[in-house]
């Protein structure tokens, strides 16, 4: 598999371009803002970018990869996913154990070694979450625009490490929001570390590090936005069969992101997808997907500028059928930062 790419700094391309440098064979390709990563067939993890954040895991002050570099303090490892935040990163093999490096303050990556620390940036945050002063986007403008002013201030693992808190446990999934992190272990039991302004963390533990959410569902599949969270649960309570699924949200919901009433710091069940079998779920800036069994997208949040592929521009307080998709094969579905791109079947 061949990876291409766009760029939309320095020099700009109207079409793909393949990158050079890739010595392996890519199976899966992944992004934030800043940086580009890729997986080899032989579990070797590839970065490039710019990130003055420690985010490509190089080593210590390397903060430019003009080419493909592969990440040396993982070799050995067999890398099956990666999720990239604001300023940190997660890598998960496929034995189940968890690598975190980038920022790490407020426990968004767990104990590496080092002593917990609360973030700088989290002293005026607080004030983002009064809906009188600014919309949803102009909130999380504001919330990265401040954010970066203080990166100097921000303590950083410049290698990848293994997450102290889950030595004794294997992960099956792991998703980055903005400064928050989910993790999924295969005993079901699901983790939440960093940043906790919107109740993205889903628990009433204040503890740093990776602590448990406190859910009442079984996590089978998780996902973060900006400052919001989900996950595809096990519902045998909305189904006669005991196999039915729900989503459950939690955290910020200044546009409905998460798409139901209720509190916003506790995990609860989406009631408009109840019944309708959904396998994935996606998070943006301000809105969210799901899919389900039946190949069908439902959007909900903000809906600026027609990400929510609604016909309209309009906010959607709870999920909404995508009716232009109906009668495709939907394979997959997901939620960039202000837009959504669906994967549908030839």
């Amino acid at each position: 598999m061949e990876v291409f790419f766009a760029s939309l700094f320095r020099e700009t391309w109207n079409e793909p371009k393949r990158v050079e440098g890739l010595k392996v064979r890519v199976k899966a390709a992944f992004a934030s803002g800043i940086i580009s990563a890729a997986l080899g067939d032989d579990g070797s993890l590839w970065v490039w970018g710019s990130s003055k954040r420690g985010q490509l895991g190089l080593g210590k002050g390397i903060t430019k990869a003009a080419i493909p570099s592969v990440v040396e303090t993982l070799s050995g490892e067999e890398i099956v996913k990666v999720s990239l935040g604001w300023g940190h990163a997660l890598a998960l093999a496929k034995n189940g154990n968890l690598f975190g490096w980038g920022y790490y303050a407020d426990g968004r990556i767990g104990k590496i070694g080092r002593e917990l620390e609360i973030s700088p940036l989290e002293s005026d945050s607080t004030k983002l979450r009064s809906k009188e002063e600014f919309s949803a986007i102009e909130a999380a403008e504001k919330s990265v625009m401040e954010a970066i002013e203080k990166e100097k201030d921000m303590p950083i693992i410049w290698e990848p490490g293994s997450i102290e808190e889950l030595h004794e446990l294997k992960v099956t999934d792991v998703a980055c929001g903005l400064d928050h992190s989910l993790v999924l272990c295969r005993d079901g039991t699901l983790f939440s570390g960093g940043s906790n302004v919107y109740g993205q963390l889903g628990r009433a533990k204040k503890d740093l590090g990776m602590q448990p959410i406190d859910i009442q569902l079984r996590p089978l599949s998780i996902a973060s936005g900006l400052g919001h969270s989900l996950a595809v649960c096990h519902d045998s309570s909305s189904e006669p069969t005991g196999h039915a699924t729900s989503v459950v949200s939690w955290g910020w919901n200044q546009s409905s992101q998460l798409g139901r009433d209720g509190r916003d710091n506790i995990p609860q069940v989406v009631d408009g997808l109840v019944g309708e079998s959904p396998v994935s779920v996606s998070g943006g800036r301000a809105h969210s997907l799901a899919l389900t069994a039946n190949k069908e997208v439902w959007a909900w949040g903000c809906g600026r500028n027609g990400r929510l592929g609604l016909g309209s521009s309009a906010d959607e307080a709870e999920p909404i059928l995508v009716e232009y998709l109906e009668g495709s094969e939907v394979i997959q579905a997901v939620a960039g930062l202000d837009h959504s791109l669906v994967l549908v079947a030839a």
